[in-house]
């Protein structure tokens, strides 16, 4: 017999729920409106909803509601939990550093502390297994950051035994001379320090791959983008071994006779039918949810949101939909991006359309001038401009019409491809020397020490291999789709943190060069050092970057933009236009006419809040995919043709 609800929501014994998946997808939502089903299923225990995604938004979610007394909620704040790490067992770190290795202690010290800001998503995320281990909770139900950090979260295990890694590394020479003049002894503070954050590792390790006590709820809209991006999640997990149970297909259109909802339903059920139709997504129960005419926030729409669920069927053959011409799509275009832009960020709440309105402008760039070359490039770690353009993009530029070259970074994989070079570089020159020298340990230090190095360091360094290939003239404007809204306002402030890495990092070479003669490393590092400086000054120089924002017209993407407008006014990066995307047209259609009235409200928020940033609205109009459809957007997005010079 069919279940009449999800799994998650009646089996027992679940320590951890994750809800995760696309931005915009309506992950909050479904976390929170899961912790209240569970709280109010079991009154004599407690439960615990908590945030991982730094645009926290759980508040906005509740809406002011007061959970019932046996469900708290909490949004983590990485850094307080880093500075929290850093306050409890910042000596033991700075006695690592001055054990066992030609590296003095003030080397040492600052490459630890110039790792550990990097590490406070890592470090938040520790609090799970041991509020778990604590016992205090029945459930823990996580909303997560959007897929790509999500896929982040999950790798923390293998990121933190690096790191980990590293430290013992700076230990070894220390214990080896103890064994070797003193007597043994038993492990010391610092050894127990290491082996107790280690066993915290382990412990969210088991936990994630524990059937028995967490689960992974991925939660997707059906529409092309949200599908390939799901797909590869559920391909992650399942190679993380991470248990899935149940995936939820987010609003839905009803059956009705408004062009609007049926060409929406139209879109909806080509989808559908991929996903019922796709091995990755058949061994999971698929679970329908409407699309409901208010917004779901506060206490009354989050307690019935799982009423509506139902089992995902085949969805009929619908009549293909034809839209009134006269059908608005878009109001108050906004001017185009002046030709003499360097670069041009797509940045907002994930699930809005950055991708889509960075393709449509790059389109409507190259189309006016397509002798001025323009380079799309994704920094997401969630890739979807392959899916937005209809074409496969990927590491390398591939050229997709007069003036247009797209790109996907893999940050990671040119960070690997560094590390590689850095060790090959060592392991010969340690040949090199007199097979007389002995040092086995400081060999294994130096080798290690790129593990203490930022995270986050590997999308700063894809960002500089694109500043390369403009420094050297084949692009004149670079459009930037960027990742959702806390990891871009963070990658936004890296650059200052990675310089000072550099600098530090280079400075050990210079210091211990009779020691390590690095050359082609040493170069390297110059060359970042100078990329690195022009991308600050570029993000700095409002003659020559601008971040076009994107938004939805929801409370809680409102609450969002406030966010990354302040963080864009505190690092000086203007915003000069804010996009209202995927609003619905005026309709005599009653769910439509709903949405449009809710729509209306959070419009004029924004009209008060931002009455200096111009303001375009945009209309849900399909989901534009491939060039022709995204290139006409792209015309109808902007009133005049940018000036290049």
């Amino acid at each position: 017999m069919t279940p009449a609800k999800p799994s998650f929501l009646v089996t027992p014994g679940l320590r951890l729920l994750l809800f995760g998946g696309k931005g915009g997808v309506g992950k909050t939502t479904c976390a929170a409106a899961t912790a209240l089903d569970l709280a109010k299923a079991a009154p004599q225990a407690t439960f615990l909803l908590m945030s991982t995604d730094p645009a926290h938004s759980l508040a906005d979610s509740l809406a002011g509601f007061a959970p019932p007394p046996n469900l708290q909620f909490c949004e983590l704040d990485a850094r307080e939990c880093l500075a929290a790490f850093k306050r409890q067992h910042g000596p033991h770190l700075q006695e690592i550093a001055s054990r066992g290795t030609f590296l003095d202690q003030h080397d040492i010290s600052q490459v630890l502390e110039l790792s550990l800001p990097g590490l406070d998503e890592l470090m938040a995320s520790l609090e799970i297994p041991n509020r778990v281990a604590a016992g205090g909770f029945q459930t823990i139900v996580l909303d997560t950051a959007p897929s790509g950090h999500t896929l982040r979260l999950l790798a923390m295990p293998a990121l933190l035994r690096q790191w980990l890694g590293a430290l013992d590394a700076l230990l070894a020479k220390h214990r080896y001379l103890q064994q070797l003049y003193g007597k043994a002894s038993p492990a010391d503070e610092l050894e127990v320090f290491l082996n107790q954050l280690a066993a915290s590792v382990e412990a969210m390790a088991a936990l994630l791959a524990d059937t028995a006590r967490s689960r992974f709820v991925p939660v997707m809209l059906a529409e092309e983008m949200s599908y390939r991006e799901t797909r590869s999640l559920l391909q992650e997990l399942s190679r993380a071994r991470v248990p899935v149970s149940d995936i939820i297909v987010n609003q839905l259109y009803p059956k009705s006779d408004c062009p609007v909802c049926a060409g929406g339903r139209l879109q909806q059920s080509r989808v559908l039918r991929k996903i019922l139709n796709s091995r990755s997504f058949s061994r999971h129960p698929l679970w329908a949810v409407p699309l409901y005419p208010t917004e779901v926030s506060g206490q009354g729409a989050l307690e019935s949101f799982w009423d509506g669920v139902a089992p995902v069927t085949s969805p009929p053959v619908l009549p293909e939909i034809t839209l009134p011409p006269d059908q608005p799509r878009v109001q108050a275009a906004a001017a185009a991006p002046p030709g003499h832009k360097a670069l041009v960020l797509f940045a907002g709440k994930g699930g809005v359309g950055k991708t889509t309105l960075a393709c449509a402008t790059s389109l409507r760039l190259a189309q006016d001038s397509p002798a001025q070359e323009v380079l799309l490039l994704s920094a997401d770690p969630a890739h979807s401009l392959s899916a937005c353009l209809g074409a496969s993009v990927g590491r390398e530029p591939r050229r997709l019409c007069p003036g247009l070259t797209a790109l996907e970074v893999n940050g990671q994989a040119e960070f690997l491809s560094f590390k590689q070079l850095y060790r090959q570089e060592l392991q010969s020159f340690l040949q090199a020397l007199s097979p007389d020298i002995d040092l086995t340990f400081d060999r294994i230090t130096m080798e290690r020490i790129l593990d203490l190095s930022p995270p986050g360091l590997d999308e700063v360094m894809a960002l500089l291999r694109v500043m390369d290939l403009c420094e050297q003239g084949h692009y004149r404007t670079l459009v930037l789709d960027c990742a959702p809204t806390g990891h871009l306002i963070r990658l936004l402030e890296m650059p200052e943190l990675i310089e000072q890495w550099l600098k530090v990092f280079f400075n050990l070479f210079l210091k211990y060069k009779r020691l390590f003669r690095l050359p082609r490393i040493s170069q390297r590092l110059v060359e970042m050092s100078k990329a690195l400086k022009r991308l600050r000054t570029l993000l700095a120089d409002p003659a020559l970057c601008s971040l076009y924002g994107v938004t939805i017209l929801t409370g809680m993407a409102f609450e969002e933009t406030k966010d990354l407008l302040a963080a864009c006014q505190r690092l000086q990066v203007p915003v000069p236009v804010l996009f209202l995307n995927l609003a619905t047209p005026p309709s005599d259609c009653p769910l439509c006419s709903s949405l449009r009235r809710r729509e209306a409200e959070v419009e004029q928020r924004y009209e008060r809040t931002f009455a200096h940033t111009a303001q375009t609205l945009v209309y849900r109009h399909g989901e534009p995919r491939g060039l022709a459809p995204l290139g006409e957007l792209g015309q109808l997005l902007y009133k005049t043709q940018p000036q290049r010079t």
